[in-house]
């Protein structure tokens, strides 16, 4: 087994300055970049916008790791490329598997930081939920990554490795020579796991720049889904330089609950929320914003919450997406009932708006909305560590086999890896 990194004190920003004499990390360059780190590395400028090419592909198209395996490059010019770059993703530390087919990854990042990732599948797609920092400074109260503090923000390397291994998880990378299968296991990427993506702008922007090249990885921009609690001055500025959907974090239809709720609105307030939403399809094209409300009862779930979220939204392109509280343990609000939750829906629906109510998904094993906590928070430890840590054998566990689908016995090894998070307790999304 690979082993796991250590865990340090990291509260920097990343991207750091390359430590001398060390290796580039080609993931989560984009195609500007990864031909000035060619150049600067020594290869010829003339040749450097063909290698970009053939490297783009090897990596990001076919998943190749080595830089052995790239047969359509010189021998020579594959070891020049191993002794200047790296190919280097994320490392995952668990899995887990819902009875409903979604999945949780756990996921190590530089420094021994932890994030989760999660893989939904539905008929006919399949929505990769990407997180964009360690922790949050939002602080929102109804969500478990909000009690956890801002580490720091993930590199652009960090955002594309949790698409490209969730990629090797469903083992979607296509096999050369064999016929080629348009069916996507992940057709959809959406920007609602741990952090705000906005306060992480250049690298979010970078990495979906990359996963969305053409010949690459290649969603389109309306695939991806940006999620932002509000921050009003970069809104625009993701219409320009993105252009991907966007989904608002709304929660609230008056000033005096969403402070509560969504602290960020004590700095731009609904109000300035919504004249700038207002422009952002025009900048885009974009059919419409979505907006995401969840429902808590007794807190924004009056029949006059929902004409005053009509009200608000006039003129706006838009969908409300109606998100059934998922509780975590210690969380001080309870889910609104399923009566309270339908009769909202009808008032939006009446108004004319989309208001689909999301099916909860993965909440046994705390992979649903507001859900995920960076594993590295949980203080106790599990039964396994402890037997691991004293040399014995721990209780092997039934497990789920994630490519057939039936339990079986962990090993010591697999163990391990699971042990060193007890994701089911108390993460989350």
């Amino acid at each position: 087994m690979t082993p796991l990194a250590p865990i340090t004190q990291d509260v920097l920003t990343l991207p750091r300055k390359l430590p001398e004499g060390g290796k580039i990390n080609i993931v989560g360059l984009t195609r500007d970049q990864l031909h000035a780190a060619l150049v600067a590395a020594g290869t010829p400028e003339r040749q450097a916008k063909m290698r970009v090419g053939q490297v783009w592909q090897w990596v990001y198209h076919w998943g190749k790791r080595d830089f052995a395996l790239m047969s359509n490059l010189a021998k020579d010019y594959r070891a020049f490329l191993a002794e200047h770059f790296v190919i280097e993703l994320p490392q995952v530390v668990t899995r887990q598997l819902s009875d409903d087919g979604t999945r949780k990854y756990l996921v190590r990042i530089a420094g021994g930081h932890e994030v989760e990732v999660v893989y939904i599948p539905e008929d006919g797609r399949g929505t990769l939920c990407i997180s964009s920092q360690v922790g949050c400074t939002l602080t929102c109260t109804f969500c478990h990554t909000g009690t956890q503090v801002l580490v720091r923000n993930l590199t652009a390397a960090e955002i594309v490795g949790q698409v490209m291994l969730a990629r090797d998880d469903l083992g979607e990378w296509p096999v050369q020579g064999a016929p080629k299968d348009e069916t996507r296991l992940i057709s959809n990427v959406v920007l609602m796991g741990m952090g705000e993506p906005l306060y992480n702008f250049d690298n979010v922007r970078d990495a979906m720049k990359v996963v969305m090249d053409n010949e690459g990885i290649a969603l389109g921009r309306r695939r991806i889904t940006l999620s932002t609690s509000g921050v009003v001055p970069e809104i625009a500025r993701t219409a320009r330089e993105i252009g991907c959907l966007l989904a608002v974090s709304l929660h609230a239809t008056t000033d005096e609950v969403r402070d509560k709720l969504v602290p960020i609105n004590r700095k731009w307030n609904i109000a300035a929320l919504m004249d700038e939403l207002r422009a952002y399809p025009g900048l885009t094209n974009s059919e419409r914003i979505t907006f995401e409300y969840v429902m808590l009862q007794g807190v924004n779930d009056s029949k006059e919450d929902a004409y005053r979220l009509v009200e608000l939204i006039k003129g706006i392109p838009a969908k409300i997406n109606l998100i059934p509280f998922n509780e975590w343990p210690g969380a001080p609000y309870k889910r609104s009932s399923g009566n309270r939750i339908h009769a909202f829906a009808d008032i939006i629906y009446n108004a004319g708006y989309a208001s689909p109510i999301r099916t909860p998904r993965g909440e046994d094993i705390m992979a649903a909305c507001g859900q995920l906590k960076s594993a590295t928070e949980r203080a106790r430890k599990s039964r396994a560590v402890i037997a691991l840590e004293a040399g014995q054998e721990p209780v092997a566990p039934i497990a789920r086999d994630w490519r057939q689908g039936v339990g079986k016995r962990v090993t010591k090894a697999t163990a391990e890896d699971a042990a060193r998070s007890a994701l089911g307790e108390d993460g989350g999304h």
